[in-house]
């Protein structure tokens, strides 16, 4: 056997803290109710960690070694704040029920481990917060991820994310936000903006919206544990578990959706022989979860009954077109969207032919949403190719190209234009 180097032991700890941070983190946060103090304690005891373990070795449960490490510190600080605060003989007549007493720590931190990390999921993703702040507080604390890897995931300099990360914090604290789990017509308000944050995460994932890649599986290897986690702890929204089956649908395409140099592959040519079979049996496991908790479909779980007339197609023939139509007109129903309506329009095309396709895309071209949206002329184009007006539908696709951020996509799509009608 080879040597065990500190750089192998720094690799361990890393990885241990990308599973166990939001556990602790949402374990402290319950007891000091400030999540940036509680990522501050976390962070401590992630620093003992590095110094120590190279020289003592890995611990036989690292995570509670972490765990008991930053119980210690958040210890540590409440005695100083309480020395700061009052004299010593006055804490023990002072202190509420409602106050960290230090006797009753431990308990306090290792009961309802799930409730904590529902609660600090509630927390992070909060309204009062700015969608690129949720995003980024979000997989700070529960994802793992460092403010360097976030950044290069989306593309923007490292002190933007930092700033944004502080901030969210800051703003939690000065909004006086409880860190709990909201009850009533609050928490059905609140798991809207969860899973839009979830699935914001996993979207930049499966298709980067900038930059060199056309996916980034980490991305959407976070988004999916995220939501996997809240489906066991949010077992009863249907919702949930409608979002995990449309991930979990989306992501077992994944080897199919890139060629040997990074390429991007579409849908209908993609080899369905490397879908992911078990994703596939996952997401159909989760959609029946959903439809046994409601009688009405929500918009996640009508987009996840989408993806599962892909999934259960073999060959793209097989697909049942008309039925996504319609699963389509439900959703167009339930979330007017111009992009549900493009998407819509595309199962149209599948289902009944360009002709009536592109009257609906046409209807589309004035909607402002939709003025700098690349997969409008994107659709328009292919649409116009079918129909034979090839140069109108090259000109199209090398707008497209004019509009897309990711330079793989502006490649296919150039690509695209040149053929005409050769592909």
């Amino acid at each position: 056997m080879g040597t065990v180097t500190e750089t192998d032991i720094h690799n361990a700890i890393q990885a241990v803290w990308r599973i166990e941070s939001a556990r602790i983190v949402a374990g402290i946060a319950r007891i000091v109710r400030d999540i940036g103090v509680a990522e501050d304690l976390a962070q401590d005891a992630l620093v003992a960690a590095l110094e120590q373990w190279p020289t003592s070795g890995m611990p036989q449960n690292p995570g509670a070694w972490l765990m008991a490490a930053a119980k210690h510190r958040a210890i540590d600080r409440h005695r100083r704040e309480k020395l700061l605060e009052r004299k010593h003989e006055e804490i023990g007549r002072e202190v509420s029920a409602k106050e960290m007493v230090v006797p009753n720590l431990d308990a306090a931190i290792d009961d309802n481990i799930g409730d904590d990390v529902l609660r600090l999921i509630f927390t992070a993703c909060h309204p009062v917060l700015s969608s690129e702040a949720r995003i980024a507080l979000t997989l700070r604390m529960l994802g793992g991820l460092t403010t360097d890897e976030i950044a290069r995931a989306f593309l923007v300099p490292e002190p933007t994310i930092a700033q944004r990360i502080v901030r969210a914090k800051r703003a939690l604290a000065e909004a006086g936000v409880p860190f709990e789990v909201p009850r009533g017509a609050e928490l059905a308000a609140r798991l809207s903006s969860v899973l839009e944050v979830i699935y914001l995460i996993f979207n930049e994932g499966y298709s980067a919206t900038a930059g060199d890649d056309w996916m980034r599986p980490a991305l959407c290897e976070d988004a999916l544990r995220l939501g996997r986690i809240l489906a066991n702890l949010a077992s009863q929204e249907s919702e949930v578990h409608g979002l995990v089956a449309l991930m979990e649908f989306q992501a077992s395409r994944s080897r199919a959706r890139m060629g040997p140099s990074g390429e991007p592959i579409l849908l209908l040519e993609q080899n369905r022989a490397l879908w992911d079979q078990l994703l596939i049996r996952r997401g159909f496991a989760a959609i029946q979860r959903a439809e046994k908790l409601s009688d009405v479909p929500g918009p996640y779980e009508l987009q996840a009954a989408i993806a599962g007339c892909h999934a259960r197609a073999r060959i793209p023939e097989e697909t049942d077109w008309v039925r996504m139509v319609a699963l389509y007109d439900a959703l167009v129903e339930l979330t007017p969207s111009p992009i549900v309506e493009l998407n819509r329009a595309v199962a149209v095309m599948m289902a009944f032919g360009p002709a009536p396709a592109l009257e609906l895309v046409d209807a589309l071209a004035t909607e402002p949403s939709l003025k700098g949206y690349h997969l409008l002329p994107s659709v328009r184009g292919d649409l116009l190719k079918r129909l034979g007006r090839l140069d109108e539908a090259q000109a199209e696709f090398e707008r497209a190209a004019s509009l897309t951020g990711n330079s793989r996509e502006r490649q296919l799509l150039l690509e695209r234009a040149a053929a005409r009608g050769q592909d």
